[in-house]
């Protein structure tokens, strides 16, 4: 089969592999019918996940079918279609019992798919844990809009459960990259009393000002000025920071009223720095971690409910076989790109 394989850093290859096999009773394998590239991916290519094994097929953001499953799985089976979560885990260990299933202890548990084993860039999957990692997809759900539930909007999920958001408060979303927009939609589930977005490409600012016209949309240079004047007590109760870089790190804490939740949705390619002299009396509560991918069957809820949306986020479709060509326009952002949708290869190539 195809699988997209990182050869060594800032080196992806197309290459040909073995169609994967199950190696445990708890395993699946599924038919990759549509997948996606993630940030993550990039981080990858270049060199910013140490853990990532050069050889494997990258790629964690995908649904399918079900082709085959061990003798102890028992949640799905041959011919169902399913949302992969992006991360495996066991179910079984202390993080997995507490819901922290990104630090599951078992060697294949956590972020490992497309990571530390072979990923979904391809025309097959295997899957460890499959009753754990995989989701069945209501009827009447279409893989797009499936196709983000495993990650990047697990990931906005995540960061809204945990963010402790309330009716009354002022939230700051800082980043409209795809994973921002997820964490915006699931911000927009909780209701708060104003949500403001912080993003610097006019291009994707003026996407949330179309699709979503009640959120106040600001660049970073008026950020903390339109925070103070749409809240009530110097700055914002809750922000998310999705974008990832020393400014947006910065601005999170900056723009946060005193004893305000700042939770860190983004992956850094570089350490950040608490300034506590500058920070002090402000006594923040941040709350930081990869995401814990364990809402994936309330989401497809609310996806057939719907109540969330992702399907405008794909903005552009190549097959598979023309991943190089579909990660240039990511990764360099170009033709507006918010997200791209990787399609099987025609059958007989």
């Amino acid at each position: 089969m195809l699988a997209y394989t990182y050869v060594e850093g800032g080196r992806f290859e197309m290459k040909e592999k073995p169609r994967p096999r199950l190696q445990s009773s708890r395993d699946a394998v599924v038919r990759v019918t549509l997948g996606s590239i993630c940030t993550s991916d990039l981080h990858i290519k270049h060199g910013s996940v140490p853990r990532a094994v050069p050889g494997i097929t990258v790629g964690h953001e995908m649904v399918g079918v079900v082709e085959e499953v061990g003798s102890e799985v028992v949640g799905v089976r041959p011919g169902d279609r399913v949302a992969v979560n992006v991360e495996t885990f066991c179910g079984k260990c202390f993080f997995c019992r507490k819901g922290y299933v990104n630090n599951c202890t078992d060697p294949d548990g956590g972020w490992a798919l497309g990571c530390r084993i072979d990923g979904g860039q391809a025309e097959y999957v295997r899957v460890p844990f499959a009753d754990s990692g995989l989701s069945l997809i209501p009827e009447g759900v279409s893989d797009e809009q499936a196709l983000f539930v495993g990650d990047v909007l697990a990931t906005g999920f995540w960061a809204a459960r945990i963010s402790e958001i309330s009716h009354e408060d002022t939230v700051l979303v800082i980043g409209a990259g795809p994973t921002g927009i997820c964490t915006l939609l699931c911000v927009m589930l909780k209701c708060p009393k104003k949500i403001i977005v912080c993003e610097k490409s006019p291009e994707r600012a003026d996407f949330i000002r179309l699709h979503y016209p009640d959120v106040i949309v600001t660049e970073p240079a008026a950020c903390l000025e339109t925070v103070r004047a749409n809240s009530l007590h110097g700055g914002a109760d809750v922000v998310l920071e999705v974008a990832g870089s020393d400014d947006s790190f910065r601005l999170a804490w900056e723009c946060a009223r005193p004893n305000a939740i700042v939770t860190i949705v983004a992956l850094y390619d570089r350490p950040q720095v608490l300034p506590l002299p500058q920070m002090y009396g402000k006594n923040l509560t941040f709350k930081t971690g990869g995401v814990d991918g364990c809402d994936c069957d309330e989401i497809l809820k609310l996806i057939a409910d719907g109540r969330i949306d992702t399907t405008p986020l794909i903005t552009h479709r190549f097959p598979l076989d023309r991943i190089e060509e579909a990660y240039n326009v990511f990764e360099n952002r170009l033709d507006g790109v918010i997200k791209i949708a990787v399609e099987p290869v025609e059958c007989g190539r």
